[in-house]
């Protein structure tokens, strides 16, 4: 046994070939050239293959389809809600803000909820202003609730309120 081992030469071409990458064909999912996008089986004629532009604009044209389509649906299903009427009855002192307590009607044909915008009218330009979020209320039903805000400050004021459709 020797002290110093020899190393290994190289192959003799230099560096030994690697295999080039592959995927699967995409109609029976044999491996294929990276370039190639069917087998010689599935494409025994040798036709044009499809290109990377028109995979990709395939692809997109699913994903706009499916966007429109949820759109629609959206639509759906919010269709009749709204739109709500929104009286302040009550405002109190509570904690850090201000308790209000709101009549809000739907006066829609489907059930739903809305998003309310407290503001003080005597407030120029518009001033400060909260929101608060309704219980769901049925087609043509009023509800009373209580909700805290405290945008607004801690002073019991005169407040009105805006509610809008979904």
């Amino acid at each position: 046994m020797s002290a110093n081992p020899t190393p290994l030469a190289p192959p003799a071409g230099g560096t030994p070939d690697r295999p080039a990458p592959l995927h699967g064909c995409v109609r029976c999912g044999a491996p294929v050239a990276v370039d190639v996008a069917l087998c010689e089986e599935c494409n025994p004629l040798g036709l044009a293959q499809p290109s990377a532009s028109q995979v990709h604009g395939t692809a997109f044209l699913g994903v706009a389809i499916a966007v429109i389509l949820m759109a629609i649906v959206a639509r759906i299903a919010i269709s009749g809600v709204g739109p709500f009427d929104g009286q302040v009855s009550a405002v109190m002192q509570a904690g850090d803000g201000l308790a209000v307590t709101l009549l809000v009607t739907n006066q829609g044909t489907s059930t739903g909820s809305t998003t309310c915008r407290l503001s003080d009218p005597a407030a120029r330009f518009g001033g400060a202003s909260g929101y608060v979020q309704s219980p769901r209320i049925g087609p043509g039903e009023t509800v009373t609730f209580t909700a805290e805000i405290s945008q607004l400050g801690t002073s019991p004021r005169l407040l009105t309120a805006e509610c809008s459709a979904p």
